[in-house]
């Protein structure tokens, strides 16, 4: 039976691990090729460990060995020009694009606005905001070329929708995320092209699996695990969970990208277990 996606290329941002390297896998798996980015380095104002050279290769190698081609390279989405050439580089060499998923973002610490210094917030307004608008604007030209439609999808977050305390330049970023989303859903429809964003709430990733934020959820503890995050991080939920997985982000993902989601637009879907009922 044919794959949800079969015969499409889909463009990925943020591909080397967590959410990123899912969506790959998961596309994949449903008949997609991928082009893959991911910076594969560290920025020096983000807390926690980012990813590596090794990551992207642990994607190229699981996508592969689902009989997918795929196409990854070293590229930060705050570099236009880097970005354009991974994407054309992609599409030369698969022939089409037809998805994207614009999935880079940083994570925040915990400063309150009138304590948070300028060069965290302007990475995040680099990553999490201009990096999505440079990844729209390098690709979805080949999308209108193509002539067949597509559909993109912008990785925001519940934050995108309600307000979290301590992490402005983060909530910013994501509120950002919607209103360009909205807007090329206007533009682009004219060509069957799709936009739509996806909002998870805290999801079992190495953003959110870390000792910065352990730390964050339970300050009054000296030395926080995964475990005593969880009751804190539950919370935040309507529904009996601390996170979800990456998998069930791609899935909505999927959803969107595919034929099943043909006429959905201008949306933002919440995988969040229910996080903004509260």
């Amino acid at each position: 039976m044919p794959g949800r996606v079969e015969g499409k290329v889909a463009f990925i941002t943020g591909a080397a691990r967590g959410q990123g390297r899912s969506h790959a896998v998961r596309l994949a798996e449903e008949g997609a090729d991928i082009i893959a980015v991911d910076i594969c380095k560290q920025i020096d104002t983000v807390p926690i460990p980012m990813s590596t050279p090794e990551d992207l290769d642990e994607t190229v190698e699981q996508v592969k060995a689902l009989g997918r081609r795929i196409i990854a390279t070293q590229a930060d989405v705050r570099d236009y020009d880097a970005l354009k050439a991974a994407v054309d580089d992609g599409v030369s060499r698969l022939g089409r694009l037809d998805i994207v998923v614009a999935n880079a973002g940083l994570a925040a610490s915990g400063d309150p606005v009138q304590d948070l210094d300028a060069k965290p917030w302007q990475d995040s307004v680099d990553v999490n905001l201009t990096g999505v608008w440079h990844t729209a604007k390098a690709s979805v030209p080949h999308i209108i070329e193509g002539g067949r439609g597509g559909s993109i999808v912008l990785t925001s977050s519940v934050g995108g929708l309600k307000a979290h305390p301590f992490i402005a330049n983060y909530v910013a970023t994501k509120h950002g995320v919607v209103g360009l989303m909205r807007t090329m859903a206007v533009e682009l429809a004219q060509h069957n092209i799709r936009v739509n964003s996806v909002h998870p709430t805290q999801v079992n990733t190495p953003m959110l699996m870390n000792e910065m934020t352990y730390r964050m959820f339970r300050p009054d503890l000296e030395n926080p695990t995964q475990e005593d995050m969880a009751p804190i991080s539950q919370m935040m939920n309507m529904l009996p969970v601390p996170w979800v997985e990456s998998v069930d982000v791609s899935n909505a993902v999927l959803f969107l990208t595919s034929d099943e989601g043909r006429y959905i637009t201008g949306v933002t879907l919440p995988i969040d277990a229910g996080s903004l009922l509260k």
